[in-house]
């Protein structure tokens, strides 16, 4: 019987997924990864190399499946709150991808480039370039740059799950509502991502609408 070569090398980045989710890229163990895949570990190593190696592979095969499910071009950045809604979604179904970049952060400490760090340079300016566009035709608030948005997203979206103890110190009663959680960060990237005069336009709707007027700071 044939040997299958690509069910094998899923098991096993499945199975190393969760083992540097878990250990991260130091005291992760490729005989565990190998016991959970079910495969000899030589294989591993035949398939993906050292330890360090198969840890940017992972971590940059979960990049790309991100990217994947969750584009961003410019017709999702006109509306920037449901696009980091989409990303809180993504970390809610896929919890070990935040862990798998601090990982990343805490064993690099900022110093050197990371695994494919010219790639994902060159992916994150293609989102910026597409926040560009947004705020040129008016969908965006031009008050912050478009990298700085696109940065505020990432964090805002993933913070939730990287620092749980924050979340329940600072909103507890959104600990256990994962729905409140997300409606609250669209919420909040809406309102910084929102051009001035949408947000003025609006609130002179409701103002005349109820009487009362309010200024927009």
């Amino acid at each position: 019987m044939a040997w299958d070569t690509a069910k094998t090398r899923r098991l096993i980045l499945d199975a190393a997924v969760g083992e540097f989710a878990a250990h991260g890229p130091e005291a992760a163990r490729m005989d565990r990864i190998a016991a959970t895949a079910g495969v000899n570990k030589e294989r591993i190593y035949s398939y993906f190399g050292n330890k360090r190696q198969m840890f940017a592979i992972v971590l940059t095969t979960e990049l790309e499946r991100l990217a994947e499910a969750v584009p961003l071009d410019e017709k999702a950045a006109r509306d920037l709150g449901e696009y980091a809604g989409q990303v809180f979604d993504y970390h809610r179904a896929h919890p070990h991808f935040v862990r798998l970049l601090h990982w990343e952060g805490l064993h690099s400490a900022g110093e050197g480039p990371v695994a494919a760090e010219a790639e994902r340079t060159a992916h994150y300016a293609e989102k910026i370039a597409a926040l560009a566009r947004a705020q040129q035709s008016g969908d965006l608030d031009t008050r912050l740059a478009a990298r700085e948005l696109l940065y505020s997203v990432i964090v805002l979206a993933g913070w939730w799950f990287a620092t749980p103890q924050l979340r329940r110190m600072l909103m507890p009663d959104l600990d256990d509502d994962p729905d409140g959680q997300r409606a609250a960060l669209v919420r909040i990237v809406r309102r910084s991502a929102t051009p001035r005069t949408d947000r003025r336009r609006r609130q002179d709707a409701r103002g005349h609408a109820s009487g009362t007027t309010r200024p927009v700071w």
